[in-house]
């Protein structure tokens, strides 16, 4: 059931079904079966943000997502989140008894829910908005998402200035480290590429390609992490996008296998994801979070450098080591 302050929350900062429409966006693609499948992933985000915004218990959120079908319910999940994290920003604390409740599962895309919620709210609040998560599993260290879904809002919403323009977002020390926020923007702006081109690989190998030279390595991650998690590319493109990567093949992959992690952990891989895996990996969804599992270890939180770009650089070197051993 609704409230009404929560219904004035709802139609005050949630965008229509049509407004994330690719075509609504200005987003430079033909309409087309892929881009309406692809279209569907921020309208569920919509939906999960709509049933929380307003709801009086989460029983009744849990059961609404529950009906989306389990291709799109992570990110149903990623809106829920956004409408629950800015409700404690302003006072409660449902999103923590949210994560580490239903949202569990899915809790690399609640990460990024939390980073929507983050482009809606002043950085003064942004303090409030990762819940205290204490003993669930890649607390803190996944944390690096929100910032990542900070980034695929805005080149989404504010495509002109975020992707156009290039622009640079004033730093901030989310975890302690204001310089990883900035690689970390632009790890969801490479994946806010994805869905700009509508999966058309070539314009987004030249979108990329258009960024400053010390920004393409994240960018390319997050397109590869978008090209696995959502698929839209068939596997001569997926091969093709990584030849466009040139000497960033390795973070496509990153990409690809971090989405791996992701859809295993929620349990549920759809055919493309594993596709596309394969495409940008050459290994299985299997073999992929095989060597996302076993290089987690690696991911101190006693170091200055991030617990998440420690994860990462793990897998890009166990890569590396496969790829020498296969040139060998």
């Amino acid at each position: 059931m609704s409230t009404v302050f929560g219904s004035l929350r709802r139609l005050a900062m949630a965008p229509s079904l049509a407004a994330v429409t690719f075509q609504r966006r200005g987003f430079p693609v033909r309409p087309s079966e892929i881009t309406e499948r692809l279209e569907a992933i921020p309208q569920s985000v919509i939906c999960g943000f709509e049933w929380a915004i307003d709801s009086r218990d989460q029983w009744e959120v849990e059961r609404r997502l529950a009906v989306v079908e389990p291709e799109l319910r992570g990110f149903a999940y990623e809106g829920a989140t956004m409408a629950f994290t800015i409700r404690d920003a302003m006072r409660g604390e449902r999103s923590r008894e949210f994560l580490l409740g239903p949202a569990q599962p899915y809790i690399f895309l609640t990460y990024i829910g939390i980073g929507f919620a983050m482009a809606r709210l002043p950085r003064r609040l942004w303090a409030k908005v990762l819940p205290d998560l204490g003993g669930s599993p890649y607390y803190p260290t996944m944390s690096w998402l929100a910032v990542d879904g900070y980034g695929f809002d805005r080149a989404y919403f504010d495509t002109k200035r975020w992707v156009d323009e290039k622009l640079v977002p004033a730093p901030y020390p989310w975890a302690g480290d204001p310089d990883y926020f900035l690689r970390a923007v632009d790890q969801g702006i490479g994946r806010a590429l994805w869905f700009i081109h509508g999966a058309d690989v070539v314009p987004v190998a030249a979108r990329v390609a258009g960024f400053p030279a010390h920004r393409q390595a994240d960018l390319w991650s997050g397109v590869g992490l978008a090209a696995a998690f959502a698929g839209g590319a068939e596997a001569a493109d997926l091969t093709e996008l990584r030849k466009r990567a040139e000497e960033h093949r390795p973070e496509v992959s990153l990409g690809a296998i971090l989405a791996a992690k992701a859809r295993d952990y929620a349990g549920h891989i759809p055919r493309y994801s594993a596709d596309a895996t394969l495409a940008l990996t050459d290994l299985t969804v299997a073999e992929a979070v095989e060597l996302a599992d076993s290089t987690e270890g690696d991911a101190r939180t006693d170091g200055p450098v991030p617990a998440y770009e420690l994860w990462r650089r793990s897998i890009r070197a166990r890569l590396a080591e496969r790829d020498g051993r296969l040139a060998g």
